[in-house]
């Protein structure tokens, strides 16, 4: 793979075909491309625009991925050592009190300076301690969050795992952790700062009523480590400029 060092002002490319930002936007053109040469898609077929392929491109990236993300069935024995080593994720009744500011990523938002602000503001908050901690960061919330909830200064409630987004939830719940956790929390929402404030632990399933989600789990972690190699392979293939 060949990276040039392409200032900011640089437009980045794949093999040849220009593209703009992210290096998501880089990972379609790349698939993109593979179902060209795998003979599922059109040669004539346009490069992406705005990040988004055509309907056509979309077809043949998800059967270029059937045929070459291939994903082993986890066995019993993965599925129980998974089982035991993440007991509390497959805990039922589990509850969580917090509170939450939200930097929202919205249409046209500077992604870097909105990261900033939510750094920035995790550091402060954390810089606290006692009342003076439960005060700054009632504040922060009330000024800077972008959920109605700042107007409590953050607060949620009590929340179950099935109350939140599965991003959020997966960072909160099966966790021992209390206080303001010490990274943001991404979700599809944005960027969170989060305080867990208290916790009421659940009751661990037994695994033989909980097998089928383990090995959906093991099934989705496959996978994401599979499409990965298979991207790194493209990209191993494939000139990268700016990207």
């Amino acid at each position: 793979m060949q990276v040039s060092n392409a200032s900011q002002t640089d437009i980045a490319s794949v093999n040849g075909m220009a593209e703009e930002e992210l290096r998501q936007r880089a990972c379609s053109e790349l698939l993109r491309q593979a179902a060209i040469a795998e003979g599922l898609l059109d040669a004539n077929d346009p490069a992406c625009a705005d990040g988004v392929t055509s309907e056509q491109a979309s077809i043949a990236i998800e059967r270029l991925l059937e045929l070459k993300v291939v994903v082993a069935e986890p066995s019993e024995q993965d599925c129980r050592r998974h089982h035991t080593a993440q007991l509390a994720s497959y805990s039922s009744g589990e509850r969580v009190r917090l509170r939450h500011i939200l930097f929202a990523v919205t249409p046209g938002v500077d992604v870097v300076a909105l990261r900033h602000r939510a750094e920035t503001t995790l550091l402060d908050v954390r810089c606290h301690d006692g009342k003076n901690a439960e005060a700054a960061f009632a504040k922060a919330a009330s000024t800077l969050s972008n959920c109605p909830s700042g107007a409590e200064g953050g607060e949620l409630g009590w929340l179950r795992a099935a109350d939140c987004a599965p991003e959020f939830a997966s960072e909160i719940f099966g966790h021992t952790e209390v206080g303001v956790l010490p990274r943001l929390v991404h979700t599809r929402f944005g960027l969170h700062v989060v305080e867990v404030q208290e916790r009421e632990a659940g009751v661990p399933q037994p695994f033989e009523a909980v097998h089928g989600a383990v090995a959906m789990t093991l099934r989705q972690h496959g996978y994401v480590t599979a499409l990965r190699q298979y991207l790194a392979l493209l990209e191993g293939q494939a000139v990268l400029e700016g990207v």
